[in-house]
This record gives structure tokens, sequence and C-alpha cells, in this order.
């Protein structure tokens, strides 16, 4: 009896020698894995050079490639600083899914076309234009980016590394993609996609977001850049990473630059310390209508949520024995928060709304620049009411 192992179905089996298959529980699990694990090495193209012997090898390869395969985004068809900017920045924390898939990208712009436009605007508009995004922070660095290019630049972005990088809210990261995306002229950038294929590329078994990892991949980024083609190179290294060298098990024998890469086990690469333990959090929030009909909502002024509207939250002591009329479970870096909203009509007869808290009418609330969670929850009770 001989054993086999698919690696196009992921299924070990065992073939006796009429030819009848067993099921996966008459074979050890140790052996499967063993298989497993050969199979994915089988399955990697066999190393041939060294990226670091063979660069221009390399750099050609990987233009070849996405020349022939890359993704047509919008913001691949501009040059226009501003709008690469604002992709960059929604890019930054999103998935690039969801910023197109729910028209995030092309929302911002039409609201905010070019930079005086985005340097001038209110809170309301802002917020309001950037509303289901998160990390509100990003919207408003945006906004002085666009201020400070105006009053210190007239209103042309400097393509200089240190005086972009002087500029509120961009970083090293930032600069080099402005420069390679907007101008096609020499840069060195590193994000996560960038940071895992190197990792592989070179089988770094060391954690790569420590100070030292960090330093040692952007060290290997700038020695690996394209100066000829940069546009293309740092797109085409970028989306390498989100479809092929991807995050668990890439796709090496899809991978255009297989023959250059070191690891053996890919899959296990990057190394990165330990992650931050999840927090879970409870979140309690009063529904409250008037006697207009009107909505009780509160205008943060924190700093997370500075100017965006919400349901008034309360202590949970003070008010967990009102009824819940609603359940929403989201998450926000390393917190995990369930958001219960109570029924609050049994307090309307002594209610006295805080100076944050205001009654809105329905008709104004899509209006309202309001943080995702409570949005959801917000249309859903409105609609059941």
């Amino acid at each position: 009896m001989s054993i086999k192992f698919s690696c196009d179905r992921g299924a070990a089996w065992q073939e006796s020698e009429h030819g009848d298959t067993l099921g996966m529980s008459e074979i050890r699990v140790a052996e499967a894995a063993v298989m497993a694990q050969d199979c994915r090495r089988v399955m990697k193209p066999r190393f041939e050079i060294s990226v670091l012997e063979d660069r221009n090898g390399f750099r050609s390869a990987l233009a070849r490639w996405f020349v022939q395969h890359g993704k047509d985004y919008p913001w691949r068809r501009t040059r226009d600083p501003h709008e690469i900017l604002i992709s960059e920045v929604m890019l930054h924390q999103t998935q690039i899914a969801t910023v197109l898939g729910k028209g995030y990208y092309q929302r911002f712009l039409a609201a905010f076309p070019e930079l005086r436009s985005l340097a001038e605007a209110d809170d309301a508009a802002l917020l309001k234009a950037w509303e289901g995004l998160g990390y509100y922070r990003r919207a408003r660095m945006l906004r002085e980016t666009a201020r400070a290019v105006l009053e210190n630049h007239g209103g042309v972005f400097p393509q200089d590394v240190d005086l972009l990088m002087k500029l509120p809210g961009i970083g090293r990261y930032t600069a080099g993609a402005l420069r390679a995306f907007a101008w096609n002229i020499p840069a060195v950038l590193v994000d996560g996609n960038v940071a895992r294929v190197l990792a592989r590329l070179l089988d770094i078994s060391d954690p790569v977001d420590d100070t030292a990892g960090i330093q040692r991949i952007w060290n290997h980024a700038a020695t690996l850049a394209d100066h000829v083609r940069p546009q293309i190179y740092h797109a085409a290294l970028m989306e390498l990473g989100q479809v092929v060298c991807r995050p668990g098990v890439p796709d090496c024998l899809q991978c255009p630059v297989a023959r250059f890469c070191r690891s053996d086990e890919p899959d296990r690469l990057p190394v990165k310390q330990r992650k931050i333990p999840i927090t879970r959090v409870d979140e309690h929030a009063l529904w409250m209508r008037d006697d207009q009909g009107r909505l009780l909502l509160h205008h943060e002024g924190g700093k997370r949520r500075t100017g965006l509207w919400k349901l008034p939250t309360r202590e949970a002591a003070a008010i967990s024995h009102l009824t819940v009329l609603a359940e929403h479970r989201y998450a926000i870096t390393r917190y995990r928060v369930t958001l219960w909203v109570h029924d609050g009509s049994t307090l309307l007869p002594r209610f006295r709304p805080s100076g944050a808290e205001s009654w809105q009418t329905p008709s104004g609330v899509p209006a309202l620049a309001i943080a995702a969670p409570f949005r959801r929850v917000i249309e859903q009770l409105l609609e059941n009411s």
C-alpha cells in the first residue's frame, strides 16, 4: 500500500493495490502533516539566485509580470499627488476592496477634488465625506497637509523627500509613495506587503517589526529599488504581496520572481513580535425619542471621534437594567466592542440632555457624520420604529 498526498486539494489518502481509496481517518495525522509540508516544498519552484546578486533580473521579471497582470485602480490612472495622497492615506488601515467597493475614494474626491477645497473644508463636511472609513484623524491630517502645501509651497507639492516629510502626516513611506506614483522618480517605500515579500525572498527569520527588523527591511528595500522605473517597480512589489506572496500560504507557483526566493517555508514568514492581546469592551447607549419623534444624539468631543455624532452612552450600572433594543459588535485596533442599545423611554419624564447632547430629527440624521457602528444601529432602529 502506498501513501500519496494531493497538493492541489490539500487532502491525504491511502490507496490500496486495487485502487480503493480509504478515508483520512485511516492515516496518521503526523504522517499527513509531514506530507503536507513536503508538498509545500515541492510546489515552490527551486531557488536559483539571490535577489541581491541579480537585482536587474529581479526588477525586470517583476516589471514584466506587472505590465501583464497589474490591476487597474483609479489612483493608477492619475499623476496628481493630491489624488494619490488621498488613496495612500485611505489604504493605510483600510483594505482596497473596502475603499473601492463602497465608493469611499470616489466620494471623497468628488467632495474635495483639489487641494483648496480640502483645505477649506469644515469638520462637518470633512467627516461626512470620510464617514465609514474609521480612524478619522486621517481625514483631519489630509486637510492639514493640504493647508501646509498651499501656505508653504504655493499649492504645489514638493518632490524632495525631506520637504515632503515636513508636511503634516507624511512619513517616509508616504513620501516615497508620492515620489514613485506621482512623479515616477527614485523612491524607497515599505508597507506590510513589501516587508512580507522581502522577508521571504531573503529568508529573514528575525522579527520584521522590531526596531532592528524595520531598519533591516528598509535597507534591503533601498538596495533593491528600481530607480529607472520606480512607479512600476513599487506598484508591482506591493501588488505581488497582495495577490501572490500573500499572508499565510503564498501562491509560489504563480510567482514571477520565485527563482530569487531563498525561503524553503515561506508560509512561516515573516516573523513578527508577539501580538498585543485582544481586549473585549462593552459599550452601553441610550435610544430616546421625544414627543416630536426626534432622536437624542451626542456630539463627540473626545480624541477618537471628535466631531462625529453617536447615540449617548452611559456607564453600564446606570442603564443596564433597561430593555436592550439592539446589539452590535465591531472591532477597532485591538478592541472587540459589543454595543448594547437600551430603551430609554422610561427616563423621558425627568430627562435633561447634557451639553453635548441634542434632539435631532430623523430626516436630518442622514446628513450628519455618524460613527459607522452607531450609524448601522440607528438606521436599523429607525426602520423598525
